[in-house]
């Protein structure tokens, strides 16, 4: 008796199936998601920004994240700023449920914030917020020409947003400070360069991966103070982008007497451009004497 053996491949889900999958509010946690010290901050970031523009596109009723500007070019949601408080990564370990409860909500023709509460344990080890604005090059493959372009479908903030706002007072150089130091210092002491790799900090629009500016200025505080070792609360602002094979600077901009507060700025060593500003708190428990 022969018996015949189908090779039957069920259906492929679809993208749409695939979003909602990947925007479950339960992971387990393992190797990839840790650091020695705990739950790493620079995956966390990738997270909740796939998840970002995940939510963007549902909230638009996209069947994928594929966004496009009316005459059908490129569009990116670009994360042009962040903000991390209350976090306790350190509370994470293997085998761990990080659950992620997240809301959007519009801020402009042009922004979208999503705020992200994550849990552990029943927990709370960290609040996120991202604000992104859809931008598209204008020359081809130039990361210098960024820009910003509307977007249809997206309506105006019913309330006012304090991240959004802090930003625009820092772009228009009226924010005097933040995190209780100067916000616009003329004078950097000290500085570090670093050369992205094309292959590992740039994302897969062929733009230096945002996540990567917080990771960047913890390698440079990691280098001027090793004892600095958990943030408790970050912000950090982008205004700009660099180019495959360009090296960049982190520039200490300034330090509270306690090393508690500290900012810096990321700039192009081409020319000289400002194109991130971070602003952060350690943890108390991370603090030598100064």
């Amino acid at each position: 008796m022969n018996v015949a053996i189908l090779d039957f491949h069920p259906p492929e889900p679809s993208a749409r199936e695939l979003m909602e999958q990947a925007l479950a509010p339960h992971m387990l946690i393992g190797m990839p998601h840790l650091t020695p010290i705990g739950l790493s901050e620079t995956w966390a970031m990738k997270e909740l920004g796939h998840r970002h523009w995940l939510m963007l596109a549902r909230h638009l009723g996209m069947e994928n994240a594929d966004f496009r500007t009316p005459d059908g070019g490129e569009t990116y949601a670009a994360i042009c700023a962040t903000s991390l408080e209350h976090a306790n990564f350190g509370a994470v370990r293997a085998n761990d449920v990080l659950t992620i409860r997240s809301a959007l909500s519009p801020v402009s023709r042009t922004q979208v914030s999503t705020r992200h509460r994550l849990f552990v344990r029943a927990g709370l080890i960290g609040e996120v917020e991202l604000i992104s604005t859809f931008v598209c090059r204008m020359r081809e493959g130039d990361n210098y020409s960024i820009a910003r372009v509307p977007l249809p479908g997206l309506t105006t903030a019913v309330e006012d947003n304090a991240l959004a706002r802090t930003a625009a007072l820092l772009r228009a150089g009226t924010l005097e400070t933040h995190f209780g130091l100067p916000a616009n210092p003329a004078k950097a002491l000290r500085g570090f360069r670093f050369e992205p790799d094309a292959s590992q900090e740039f994302n897969g629009a062929g733009l230096f991966y945002f996540a990567e500016f917080q990771a960047l200025a913890d390698r440079a505080f990691g280098r001027w103070f090793p004892e600095l070792s958990q943030v408790s609360r970050r912000e950090i602002f982008f205004s700009g982008n660099i180019r495959a094979g360009e090296a960049v600077r982190v520039e200490l901009m300034g330090l509270s007497h306690d090393r508690r507060q500290t900012c810096c700025r990321l700039r192009r060593e081409e020319d000289g451009k400002v194109i991130g500003k971070a602003f952060m708190e350690w943890q108390a428990d991370s603090l030598m004497p100064a």
